[in-house]
C-alpha cells in the first residue's frame, strides 16, 4: 500500500516525536487491517502544542482542554474519488502524558493514537458500546500485528 503522508510539527521542541517511518507504518497497518480497499493513501499528521489541540477540541468537539488525538475524515465531493483520508491532529504532550499515567512506552501510546486517529478516518466510533467493543477489538488486533501489547 501507497501511503503519502504530510507529517507536521508544529512543536517548539521537537525532541521525541516518531520519525516519519513511524507514522507512516503505523497509518499504513491501520488502513490493512481495517481492510481499506485502495491501493493508495493521503493522510496528514499535524503534531502539536497543548493550546492548539485545545483550541480545536472547544471549536470541533465542544470540549475544553488539549485532547491525544482528533480525527478530520476528508469527505470526496460528489462524482470524485480522491486518495485523500484527512488529517489527524495528536498534541504530543498529551500523549507523552498519558503513556507515563498508563505505564507505557511513548513509542507504544503514539501508535496507539495514529490507528485509533486513521480507524476514526475510515468511519469507525466509540460512542456506543456496539461500536466501542468493534474499533478496541480491531485496534487491538492491529497493534498486536505492529508488536504492541493491548493498549487496554
Amino acid at each position: 500500500m501507497d501511503i503519502v503522508l504530510d507529517l507536521q510539527c508544529a512543536l517548539k521542541n521537537t525532541g521525541d516525536i516518531p520519525s516519519r517511518e513511524s507514522f507512516a507504518r503505523w497509518v499504513r497497518a491501520a488502513l490493512q487491517g481495517a481492510g481499506f480497499p485502495s491501493p493508495k493513501a493521503e493522510v496528514t499528521v499535524r503534531v502539536v502544542e497543548q493550546e492548539e489541540s485545545a483550541r480545536l477540541n472547544r471549536r470541533y468537539r465542544r470540549k475544553s482542554g488539549p485532547t491525544n488525538v482528533l480525527s478530520f475524515p476528508f469527505e470526496n465531493p460528489p462524482g470524485m474519488t480522491l486518495p485523500l483520508l484527512g488529517d489527524l491532529l495528536i498534541c504530543a504532550a498529551v500523549v507523552e502524558r498519558q503513556a507515563a499515567e498508563q505505564g507505557k512506552s511513548p513509542d507504544s501510546h503514539w501508535a496507539h493514537m495514529v490507528v485509533h486517529g486513521t480507524l476514526h478516518l475510515l468511519g469507525y466510533d466509540h460512542i456506543e458500546a456496539g461500536q466501542r467493543k468493534e474499533m478496541e477489538k480491531l485496534e487491538i488486533s492491529i497493534l498486536a500485528g505492529l508488536g504492541y501489547g493491548n493498549p487496554y
